[in-house]
């Protein structure tokens, strides 16, 4: 691949839109790009808590290959008509969700996004996972050549990365923190 950015500082967008990867021009509020800053955001959060777990920790290889599936994501949204989130992709995740809750006791009560600092930067990336497909939700309502393999992608990773949270409190040593309903 060549250099695909030569020049960051454009100007392009100065007067409120964006260029999308088909060439066409969309208003920065669109819905659309919501959707695709909610992902890049999403990523951001994994990044984070990449950085925290340390690149040999055992789910880094889980982390990043969600990182690369959300540049997969990303890139579907800024290419109206282009696919390439695939039922491998969501495979991928079932399996790792599958693997993390294999040694996790049932759920009894509901619990807060807390235990340790890797499970609370898990439980923000899973918040902000749920935001960015909220975001599609609505693009789809919109536009319907959006296909429903990019909400689904990110209602499982949500998914692994409650697990996930759970799975490295335990490992840490932390305590699930459950919700007392106050009277």
């Amino acid at each position: 691949m060549g250099n695909r950015l030569s020049k960051i500082t454009t100007r392009t967008g100065d007067d409120g839109s964006t260029g999308l990867g088909d060439g066409s021009r969309i208003n920065k509020d669109h819905a659309r790009m919501h959707a695709i800053g909610d992902v890049d955001e999403f990523n951001s959060t994994l990044g984070v808590l990449r950085a925290t777990l340390g690149h040999d920790d055992a789910e880094d290889a889980l982390l990043s290959l969600m990182q690369h599936h959300l540049f997969d994501v990303g890139g579907e949204l800024a290419v109206p008509g282009f696919e390439m989130v695939t039922a491998d992709h969501l495979a991928a995740i079932e399996a790792h969700s599958a693997r993390l809750n294999e040694d996790l006791p049932p759920l009894k009560e509901f619990i807060l996004p807390a235990g340790t600092l890797a499970a609370s930067h898990c439980q923000v990336s899973r918040a902000v996972a749920r935001r960015a497909e909220r975001s599609v939700v609505a693009l789809r309502h919109l536009d319907d050549a959006v296909r429903p393999e990019i909400q689904q992608y990110l209602n499982r990773a949500s998914d692994v990365l409650f697990i996930l949270a759970r799975s490295l409190c335990r490992r840490d040593g932390g305590n699930e923190v459950y919700w007392q309903r106050g009277d």
